[in-house]
């Protein structure tokens, strides 16, 4: 009994939970739509403070920011709009009107064309979604395992058999692409840097010998930390050290 009432308000605390942010949203969106993107941030912010995130949160966060010429900001919250939905076209859009404000324009070094075909593979859906297509694709090789193993007809063994090997190929690869996008999101390896200009150093404390200078909205790769320092690697290979303040995580 005093189970199923924890179960009846659990329940009931995470749909009032639920309707309140829905309201929130509401709430900010209106203000948005009103031009008034300043306390529109304070709300979407306060939404993501009490742990709810979504794609559409961080997209409408980005465009708030973007729209008061917060350009760092923009680009961080339209980054990780994107790893939640890595396909989406008004994101991407948005993310490259935003870098376009970015001052360091750095070449990125070529990649593999092979390497290139398999990341966009990957981006082609998100995480979850590829975890659904591994499970559909796992009980399938099962179904086609059974029909192998009990059917009598030769061509229909010989089909069931080359499905099921197919089958639990595209498991085994959707479950990989799910694990690794949500490593990426989870893991924190890249952020994006949100002072007006900061300076890289060659060890990571203050007399450091001085190695470059990039500017806010910078997308960098976090490499190793060590205390309050961190070691960031630019898309053309260029690499530094960098107070932890200096940049945001996406």
């Amino acid at each position: 009994m005093k189970k199923a009432l924890f179960i009846i308000l659990y329940i009931s605390a995470s749909v009032i939970t639920n309707a309140r942010e829905a309201d929130s949203l509401l709430k900010a969106n209106d203000l948005y739509a009103k031009g008034n993107f300043q306390d529109a941030t304070v709300v979407y912010e306060n939404i993501l403070n009490q742990g709810f995130e979504s794609a559409e949160l961080y997209y409408n966060l980005g465009n708030a920011y973007y729209k008061q010429s917060v350009v760092a900001k923009a680009i961080l919250y339209y980054e990780k709009a994107l790893h939640l939905a890595p396909n989406d076209e008004d994101i991407k859009y948005n993310l490259e009107l935003a870098n376009r404000f970015v001052v360091d324009k750095i070449e990125v070094l070529p990649v593999f064309f092979i390497t290139g075909w398999i990341r966009n593979l990957k981006n082609a859906f998100k995480s979850d979604i590829w975890a659904v297509i591994s499970i559909t694709a796992f009980i399938l090789t099962l179904i086609f395992i059974s029909l192998y193993l009990y059917s009598r007809g030769l061509g229909f063994k010989k089909l069931s058999f080359w499905i099921s090997f197919i089958m639990i190929f595209i498991a085994v690869i959707s479950f990989l692409f799910s694990y690794q996008q949500k490593k990426k999101i989870l893991s924190g390896s890249s952020a994006i840097v949100v002072n007006p200009s900061v300076t890289v150093k060659s060890s990571p404390d203050a007399s450091g010998t001085d190695l470059f200078v990039i500017h806010e909205g910078t997308k960098v790769r976090i490499e190793d930390k060590i205390s309050d320092w961190k070691e960031i690697k630019l898309s053309d290979g260029s690499k530094g050290w960098l107070k932890s303040e200096d940049i945001e995580t996406i």
